[in-house]
């Protein structure tokens, strides 16, 4: 799942590597913890729950039907290329560097949030779908991801809207650094943290297939 490595996604090495050196020298807090800051009395008792009505998800479930692993790896690549073709796509109205408002990337950046998480979610959605199908094992797999996504996606959300916050920081660099020569190298770093936070976004699709790859081979 991505909530163990979220602290150690491109994104977040990226969005640390605009930050002046004095705003990285907090005490580090291992995942446990970070974790236990996001759940509370009620989330730990849901989470709980869920936990605890696992076995009963296999013991009323009728016999397993085949399923395509190739079919789920094949709609995870296509949405990758989907989005990813998104993301290279130049900005409608051209970047001059005599600009000054950050508006309008703010804008395309919110749209790309957009786009990623309809997508991502209609396909996080059809693979629990899929997996609750297939053997006991992975419907468990797939009841578990839905009480987590349900507890913690709200919570990233919020966080990945505060990325455009990060951009905003470096779009301001880059343009006293460099006053004629930005608008490149800020479309790099645009479209570079859309990679990242797509990759990140894809972490618990990407966790789905690859349990219904390993359950089937």
């Amino acid at each position: 799942m991505r909530y163990s490595h979220f602290n150690r996604s491109p994104l977040v090495r990226q969005l640390a590597a605009w930050l002046p050196p004095e705003a990285d020298t907090a005490p580090r807090q291992d995942v446990g913890e970070r974790l236990g800051e996001w759940l509370n009395v009620a989330d730990a008792i849901a989470l709980h729950s869920a936990h605890q009505s696992l076995p009963a998800i296999q013991t009323r479930r009728r016999p397993g039907k085949p399923v395509d692993a190739g079919a789920a790896q094949a709609e995870l690549q296509g949405v990758r290329a989907t989005l990813s073709k998104a993301i290279a796509a130049p900005p409608i109205h051209p970047v001059h560097a005599a600009d000054t408002e950050f508006a309008p990337h703010h804008q395309r950046y919110l749209d790309q949030q957009r786009r990623m998480e309809m997508a991502i979610d209609a396909l996080r959605g059809h693979l629990r779908q899929t997996l609750a199908q297939a053997t006991p094992r992975l419907a468990q797999l797939a009841a578990l991801d839905a009480v987590l996504d349900q507890m913690l996606g709200g919570r990233e959300q919020k966080l990945l809207a505060g990325v455009p916050a990060f951009l905003k920081t470096r779009f301001q660099h880059l343009r006293q650094a460099e006053p004629e020569g930005w608008p490149p190298l800020f479309e790099h770093d645009l479209q570079q943290t859309l990679r990242a936070e797509l990759e990140l976004r894809l972490q618990p699709v990407t966790g789905l297939v690859e349990a219904l790859t390993q359950a089937t081979n």
